[in-house]
């Protein structure tokens, strides 16, 4: 684990530094996703204090950010998503993405959310406690690899929140 990494909300100045970390952890498609943050961040689902940095003696390292996403049919009308998580390709693979996820979840259950989705890699976030959504009753808002969507059910959650989860305008970015 690199030493000497903080954790702490985005900033304005780090905005065009973030950028270049998820172009960089992106490389597939780096346009979108980087357009897809931005997006985000202008629109009514962004949580400031939600949309994390890591970083080190170098700078920012990486970004997570939690923003609403809808529910459908469930006892609420929004909860939270978890996209996209960028580890600059330097500093992968040292457990600066895992921190950074295990605060966004820790911080999303202190301020009393009961769940937080995610559309992720099935052999990477279930190590944070996320499982299989449909299983759960939800439906995802396209077809989609089901492993791939998951939840992580936090204290205050409930089976009557399962819904259909309805993507936000800025998810646009990513062609959904």
């Amino acid at each position: 684990m690199a030493e000497g990494v903080v954790i702490r909300p985005e900033r304005d100045a780090d905005h065009p530094v973030i950028a270049e970390v998820v172009r960089a952890a992106f490389v597939g498609h780096p346009d979108e996703v980087a357009s897809f943050v931005e997006r985000i961040r202008a629109s009514e689902q962004f949580i400031p204090e939600l949309a994390l940095v890591a970083e080190d003696s170098s700078g920012v390292i990486a970004h997570v950010m939690l923003s609403w996403v809808g529910v459908e049919g469930g006892s609420r009308t929004r909860i939270l998503n978890l996209t996209p998580m960028s580890v600059r390709p330097d500093r992968e693979r040292i457990g600066v993405g895992s921190r950074l996820i295990r605060d966004a979840l820790g911080r999303a259950e202190a301020a009393g959310e009961p769940a937080v989705m995610v559309q992720g890699h099935p052999s990477y976030y279930p190590r944070f406690g996320f499982e299989r959504a449909s299983a759960l009753g939800f439906i995802a808002p396209y077809p989609m690899l089901d492993e791939a969507f998951m939840v992580k059910r936090l204290p205050g959650y409930s089976p009557d929140l399962a819904g259909r989860i309805v993507y936000p305008a800025a998810f646009d970015a990513l062609g959904y």
